[in-house]
This record gives structure tokens, sequence and C-alpha cells, in this order.
């Protein structure tokens, strides 16, 4: 059976995680036709998923059907489909459901907690969360990955069943029968045994490794059954100890890291506010663009929260901050940190969530020469869409009307028409 990687972008032909190429068969005819994968057990125990996982991601990406016939080994998907476009769709549940975020790593544990799905690498120890808005999610939060059962001691039988060698069984007939003397011939060679413990630096690396694995699942789970408010201060403290530490502007990637691993990326804005921002707003959101743009890009929840934060900061400092707040809201689109739509839709709604109600309506009254601008540009960019749609159109239509003009002109007779002798 053909071996592939099991990261296909690794061309290493030493490359030791492989899989089985996937073999599919067709079967039936007309609207019964399917396609049954017949090593898909195979493939799954090379990647260290469940069969029905990588089965269901087929069928939400095909949009067809599956079943699972588990006691049989049989995985099908409705349709005709062919293997190397199966293949092709498992490289990308590798990468979604598999590869470590951080090093690529296929060897990854799945946890599933409280309607998230982390990943934790064995070999790098990074942890990260799943993107949860594949179809695929759903079926895994509700049939999670059985963990592996601790193999129960069961009770004494012969010495050959257990596992025991030969030896052992003499050694253990001779202490029931009492005979010192191979008692003492055990204990002797019980004392040669080296119980001496391996100081090497690959051993020691070896055995951090596992520790720092271990450390890194319990924190993984541990942190995600903390309530809400208990994880914010921890992604305080996180941050709060990078800004004394001096090391604050080097720690975008690593802060959006944590807030993602505490499940905190859309509030995070409203803590990074706290600890960076004070009445020198304006020149800080420049300063720290990467660190608010990995928070909130593509991420409009995290993008209200910063304009909550905003507000927040404006009551603590309003004399200095509400008669810039049209420029800092600007700055704030100009530098792709909050989307156009969101502050359109913040200035429609002020609310009392962060402050009182009269000062957001103050906060909005001065933002209204933005946000008026915002929605005439999206007004005028909606009629010059429609002006060259409506302008293709015409053109079009005269065409048409010109083409079967000269058509007609063709077919038709012209004797009478007079020929120029020049």
């Amino acid at each position: 059976m053909a071996m592939l990687n099991v990261n296909r972008d690794v061309q290493d032909v030493f490359y030791r995680y492989k899989m089985p190429c996937i073999i599919a068969k067709v079967e039936g005819k007309g609207n019964g036709v399917k396609t049954v994968i017949v090593n898909m057990s195979d493939v799954a125990k090379a990647v260290g998923r469940p069969a029905t996982y990588a089965c269901k991601f087929f069928g939400c990406e095909l949009g067809a059907q599956t079943q699972f016939d588990l006691k049989n080994d049989r995985y099908i998907v409705n349709g005709s489909h062919e293997s190397s476009r199966l293949q092709d769709m498992l490289d990308i549940f590798i990468k979604k459901f598999i590869l470590c975020a951080e090093c690529d790593n296929p060897e990854t544990t799945m946890i599933v907690k409280r309607g998230t799905i982390g990943l934790v690498c064995k070999a790098c120890g990074n942890q990260s969360l799943v993107d949860l808005r594949h179809k695929l999610c759903t079926y895994i939060i509700k049939n999670p990955p059985q963990k592996d059962k601790k193999e129960k001691a069961t009770k004494p039988t012969k010495g050959r069943e257990r596992g025991h060698s030969s030896e052992e069984d003499n050694q253990n007939h001779q202490k029931k029968n009492g005979n010192k003397e191979n008692n003492n011939v055990m204990n002797d060679s019980f004392g040669d045994d080296d119980w001496s413990v391996d100081v090497s630096e690959a051993a020691v690396a070896a055995r951090m490794n596992e520790i720092t694995s271990g450390a890194a699942t319990l924190a993984l789970t541990d942190d995600l059954e903390r309530t809400p408010s208990e994880r914010a201060n921890m992604l305080y403290g996180f941050i709060k100890k990078r800004i004394n530490a001096g090391t604050i502007m080097d720690a975008s990637k690593d802060i959006a890291t944590e807030a993602e691993r505490l499940d905190m990326k859309s509030k995070a804005p409203l803590i990074l506010v706290e600890l960076l921002c004070n009445e020198n707003m304006r020149e800080q959101f420049k300063t720290y663009r990467n660190h608010f743009l990995r928070l909130c890009h593509g991420n409009k929840k995290a993008q209200k929260a910063l304009l909550g934060a905003f507000e927040k900061t404006v009551e603590l400092h309003q004399e200095a901050l509400l008669p810039k707040v049209a420029h800092i809201i600007k700055d704030l689109y100009d530098q792709d940190i909050v989307d156009e739509e969101v502050i359109i839709e913040w200035g429609e709604h002020p609310s009392k969530k962060y402050v009182s109600k009269e000062l957001s309506k103050a906060i909005h009254k001065k933002a209204e020469p933005v946000i008026n601008w915002l929605k005439e540009a999206e007004e005028e960019s909606s009629e010059e869409e429609e002006e060259y749609e409506n302008s293709g159109v015409l053109f079009f239509t005269c065409a048409v009307l010109y083409s079967a003009t000269l058509k007609r002109f063709v077919n038709t007779k012209h004797d009478d028409v007079p020929i120029s002798s020049d």
C-alpha cells in the first residue's frame, strides 16, 4: 500500500509521520450511487483522529450525506467521488484539525471542553483553539474523542497468561516451596540490576518535554473551566507582566495567542486599552497598532469591545479626549483596526453599557462628522457601482441593436442603390 506524508507540504522522504493513500470504491448506480472509503480506519489511525471525523468532514465539504457502519468497518459518502479528490480534502482536514498551529507537527491531542475544541502539541507544547465556524465542529463537540482507558489490573492467573517468563514462574514456584537457596540467588540478581538514572542532556530534555506537554494539557483544560472574570484577570496579569518587563512592543503575537487560549479574544481589547491607553490615546493607537490588529481583524465583537473601551477612556480623560473623538474614530478606521460598518452601527446606537447615556450621546455627537462621512462614501460607492452596471447594460443593448440592424441591412437586396463610379 502506498504511503504518504501526513503533512503533504513536507517533501522529505524520511518524514516519519506517514499515512496510507485513501482507497475509494464507488458502488451502486443512479440515485443510489455511493462511495465506500475502504481503508478509512487505517487512515484515521495514522493521523490520530476518529474515522468518523474525517468521513463526516468529507460529507460537509461535498454537501453529501455520510453513513458509518462501525461493526463492519464501512464508511460511506453518498455520491460518486474519486480517491484523489478525497485525498485533497483530507489535507484540508489535517491542516484544520490535526497540525500544530506553531510547528506543523501532526502529533497533537484534541481536547473538547465546554463547547471549545483545543489542540495541544506533544512536540512544542503549543496550545491553540480550532476555528468553530466549520460544520464539523458541531459534530465533534457532540461526539468528543474517547479518552484512552487505563488498563485495569486483572486477577492473578497463570504466569504465562500474564506475560511472565518461565524463569519468573520457577522463582514463584520455588518461593512457595520455601527454597531459601533459590531466593538468595534471586536477591543477588535483583541487586545487580542497574537502577541509576540517565542524566545525559538528551534524556533530561526528553523528560522535561514530557512534563511540559502534560502540564500544557492540564493548563488548557483547567483554565477554560474558570469563570470569564478569572480568565480576564489571567490575561490582565499576562499583559501587565510584559509591560513591567519592557517587552510589550514585541508581545503582540503572544498576547493574541494567550487571549485565544483563554477564549477571551473578543474581550481582550478592553484589557489592552485599560493598560496601554490614557489621554494620549491617539498616539498610542498608532504605537500599538499591531497589538490591536491581531485581536480585532475580522472580529466584530472585538471591534465593538474596543469602541466601548474607547468610550470608557474618554470618560476618564474627558477634557483631553472629548474634543478629539472624531479624530480618534477616523484613526481607527484609517489604520484598519475597526471596520466601516462597525463604526456606522456604533454611531447609530448610543449605549450606557460602558458609560452613562448622556456621555455616550455626547461622544457620538462629536463623532457625527466621521460617521456621516463614512455613510456618504458608502452611498457614493454603491451609486458608482449601480451606474457602472447600468452603463454596461446600455452598452450591451446598443451593441445588440446595432448587430441586428447590420444583419438586416446585409440580408436586404439593394438593386436601386446607385454605385459611385469614383
